[in-house]
């Protein structure tokens, strides 16, 4: 997904302000252009998580032209910020995979010793 973002120009004392309209109150900063770019996508995946968490629908992006035409952000730099929804989902999925017989017996123990599924164990460490 495509999520506008609006920037607030820093200055050598102020920060980057970044602004994402379609989802409320999510809203990031940077020193740099750059930094605050990347702490807006931050902020993004953080935000849609905890919707997703919660039960929430994931708002759709307005275009980007919808949102140049808000008046509280005249003056504002406009960005896009790409976010891959199917990352951030819960939904558990089977797959098939092929592992060296050794490679499967030292999951399957390191599992055990956590007390953990196989598949819980290998989720957990991907996620680390």
């Amino acid at each position: 997904m495509h999520y506008a973002i609006a920037i607030e120009t820093g200055t050598d004392t102020q920060a980057y302000g970044v602004v994402v309209p379609d989802l409320p109150g999510c809203f990031s900063a940077g020193d740099t252009l750059d930094e605050a770019m990347t702490h807006a996508k931050e902020a993004i995946e953080l935000w849609l998580e905890v919707a997703i968490d919660d039960g929430l629908a994931v708002p759709e992006p307005q275009t980007l032209a919808t949102h140049q035409g808000n008046r509280a952000f005249k003056g504002w730099t406009w960005g896009v910020v790409t976010v891959d929804i199917a990352s951030l989902s819960d939904k558990a999925e089977r797959i098939n995979i092929t592992l060296p017989s050794r490679v499967l017996r030292r999951i399957d123990q390191a599992a055990k010793n956590a007390g953990e599924s196989r598949s819980g164990y290998i989720a957990r460490m991907a996620l680390a």
